[in-house]
Formats: C-alpha cells, sequence, structure tokens
C-alpha cells in the first residue's frame, strides 16, 4: 500500500514499484490524500482565465489518478479529501485516524510513503510522511510488516532534474530543494527496468499536467530508463529482517 499527497505522486515518485509487484499478482493499494486541487491546469495558474478551477481542478485530477493507478495495476485507489497545498495544516489526529481506517480496512503486508524530507520539502509531501508514519503505529495491525520511505539516491535526482528542472521552492521565507539520500543510507533498490514504459504511460494519464512533463515526451528510451528503472527506499522498520545487505525486494522476508 503506498500512502502518497497528490495524483501523480503514484506515477512519478513509486509508478515502477507498483507496476512490478502488481504484475507479478500482489494486490496494490493507493491511497491519496488530496485531489490536487492547488496545482496548475496545462501551465495556468489557479485564477488565470483558462484555469477552470480549484472544484473542477479536482474531478480531473481525480479522474486522472484513477486512469493512471489502472494503468500501474493498482487493485484500489482512494482519496482522503484533504485540499491541496494545506495537507500540513490539518488536523492531526483526523488524518492520523483516516489513515488507520484504510490500513485496517487493506491491511497490508508493507507500506510505502514519503520520507521525512518530503523529496524537495514539499509540506504536503512531509505531513503524509508523519501522518503515515504515526498510522502504522497507531493502526497497531499485525499484518503490517514493514514501512518503507522514498530515498532517492543523487543519481535519480540528477536523471529526474535533468529532464524536468531543479526542484526548488520557497517555504516560510526559506528556500527548500532536493537533498539526495546518500547511498549508504539506501536499504533497498527495486529493479523496474521492465516497467518504464508502463510508467511513461501512466504519468501521461495526467493531461492536466502536461507542461510539466513535456520535456518528457522527448527523451530516449535510455533515458526514461535511466529515471524509472530503479527505484530505492530507506527501510524504516522491518519485523521480519535487518542488518546492512541491501534488499532488491520489498517483500524480503515475507513469504508470498
Amino acid at each position: 500500500m503506498a500512502v502518497l499527497a497528490h495524483p501523480d505522486d503514484e506515477s512519478l515518485g513509486v509508478g515502477g514499484t507498483l507496476a512490478k509487484y502488481a504484475s507479478e499478482g500482489v494486490e496494490v493499494f493507493l491511497l491519496t490524500a488530496t485531489r490536487g486541487d492547488g496545482g496548475r491546469y496545462r501551465g495556468h495558474r489557479p485564477g488565470d482565465a483558462d484555469h477552470p478551477g480549484t472544484s473542477a481542478l479536482a474531478s480531473i485530477r481525480e479522474r486522472e489518478l484513477h486512469a493512471a493507478a489502472s494503468v500501474l495495476g493498482v487493485r484500489d485507489v482512494a482519496v482522503l479529501d484533504y485540499r491541496d497545498q494545506h495537507l500540513d495544516r490539518a488536523n492531526p489526529h483526523e488524518a492520523v485516524s483516516a489513515i488507520v481506517g484504510h490500513l485496517r480496512r487493506v491491511r497490508p503486508d508493507v507500506v510505502v510513503t514519503f520520507g521525512p524530507d518530503g523529496a524537495y520539502g514539499h509540506p504536503d509531501h512531509i505531513a503524509i510522511s508523519q501522518f503515515t508514519t504515526a498510522a502504522v503505529v497507531a493502526a497497531a495491525e499485525p499484518t503490517i510488516s514493514k514501512l518503507y520511505y522514498l530515498a532517492w539516491p543523487a543519481s535519480t535526482w540528477a536523471a529526474y532534474q535533468n529532464a524536468f528542472r531543479k526542484m526548488v521552492s520557497t517555504v516560510d521565507g526559506v528556500e527548500r530543494q532536493a537533498i539526495p539520500w546518500p547511498d549508504w543510507a539506501i536499504t533497498t533498490v527495486v529493479d523496474t527496468r521492465d516497467f518504464w514504459q508502463t510508467v511513461w504511460r501512466a504519468i501521461s494519464c495526467h493531461e492536466s499536467q502536461v507542461t510539466a512533463y513535456e520535456q518528457l515526451q522527448h527523451l530516449s528510451p535510455e533515458h526514461h530508463e535511466a529515471l524509472w528503472g530503479a527505484q530505492s527506499f530507506y527501510r524504516v522498520f522491518s519485523l521480519v529482517n535487518g542488518g546492512r545487505a541491501h534488499e532488491t525486494d520489498l517483500f524480503e522476508g515475507i513469504r508470498r
């Protein structure tokens, strides 16, 4: 089960991993906290004449989310309906309780979410990391054997930012940018080379965000593979294994 902040996080963040396990017969679930209503529409900011408005954009992006999840093979998609770009202001008790409800409904073996850095300091990503981590503890669900954070190394960030742009934002007057995880801190690298085309099809479902992804249309297959061919994680806790040896499977130690 992946617990993420926005529509498109599932494709850009962990699309290869979700597609890989779905193809192997694993039941894959997705919980998304917002409908992405605070974002742009085809490059137009909220308030622009060509922006459909936050309510309409929420509906558009939720449809895109379901389409992308279907491409990836996700079995079930749920949305918490928090406001985009306001997740860090949500009532923590309510947010954690909502995630707990879904964890108890799904009873996953493995949970994946953003790391405490929010990938590049995004407040919504940081919030969903904190809420999900708390929810895994509060759920006290015996089936949850492992919790993972996304943990991109320098090589992945270099490929990502060459394809998009440097990920920089200003929050509370302070500039934030992507800080790669050191290689020694990464516990798990999943080989997703066979699924980069699936990931690209899922990303393409997010048509309202087409301007942000425009450069991807012109990438070579080799560059696409560099972007989506491996996905890295930090194992926050495991009830079934440990130690310094690197994993290649999120289900290592769990009989499937």
